[in-house]
């Protein structure tokens, strides 16, 4: 008997580091760090790597209880924004410009996470999810996740142009180079291309047209991985995902599918 309530209790906890970035605290690869710094404690005691834990142990990060900064998940839960021009990607803001996440649906548990980021004159699709290890996942570099961009170009764009941003420009934080760019529209020297890149660095759309000499006038974020912006949701507003697409972009990511309950499934129809 002894035995087998150790084992009840073994199947009830999981990797400390994997438990502190489902709460959206960071990668588990940061978190890892955390816990060799000796800055996450257990039930009193200072954590060491290869530590398990479940949500019913006392855990403190950084001299903080994880349930006063963290995400307890309930169900993994993502929206789609379409960011209009001039809000930021920030939750606070010391000049009191709008945010994004002032617009947001309230959540009685937990908190949104905002995945990747747009600048202020950026429009278009932006991602949030209550699931730390998601959006940990999505943001990291070794997934790869494709961005597409509809960009307004002012100036003259030849095929020299779009052979060097294919192939590769020098930023001053690195190479970068598009996926794809291919014109969609426009006339005279304002002309509309879609591109796609699989990072998200800063502003680096706008840095790359300007290493070949044209100007961004416009850009608006259209996908992000399979995630494509609808055209029925308005600027400012936002729409939740459903539970199956939900798992398509956890599965997109190595992650396992996540049992939503049918009576969960239910009630998230008679929501319609």
């Amino acid at each position: 008997m002894q035995q087998s309530n150790r084992n009840n209790k073994q199947s009830k906890t999981d990797k400390l580091q994997k438990i502190l970035a489902q709460a959206g605290l960071g990668s588990r690869r940061k978190m890892e760090e955390k816990i060799a710094q000796g800055r996450v404690v257990v039930n009193g005691k200072v954590a060491q790597i290869g530590d398990r834990a479940s949500l019913d142990d006392k855990i403190i990060v950084d001299g903080k209880a994880l349930r006063q900064q963290g995400i307890i998940l309930s169900r993994p839960r993502v929206i789609i924004y379409n960011k209009p021009e001039g809000e930021i990607c920030t939750k606070d803001d010391p000049e009191g410009r709008k945010t994004v996440f002032q617009a947001l649906p309230r959540l009685q548990k937990g908190r949104w996470i905002m995945i990747g980021r747009l600048d202020v004159n950026t429009t278009g699709l932006l991602l949030f999810t209550t699931d730390g290890e998601l959006a940990n996942r999505l943001m990291h570099p070794s997934y790869q996740i494709e961005r597409e961009y509809a960009v307004r170009v002012f100036g003259e764009v030849d095929q020299v142009k779009i052979d060097q941003l294919r192939e590769g420009v020098e930023l001053e934080d690195g190479p970068a180079r598009f996926n794809s760019i291919r014109f969609v529209g426009g006339q005279g020297r304002n002309g509309w291309y879609h591109v796609t890149l699989s990072e998200g660095r800063n502003r680096e759309v706008r840095r790359m047209f300007e290493a070949v000499d044209l100007q961004v006038s416009r850009l608006t974020r259209v996908r992000f991985g399979d995630i494509c912006l609808p055209r029925y949701i308005s600027a400012g507003k936002s729409q939740e995902l459903p539970p199956a697409t939900v798992n398509a972009l956890r599965q997109s990511v190595g992650m396992k599918r996540f049992y939503f309950p049918k009576s969960l499934l239910d009630k998230l129809n008679r929501k319609k």
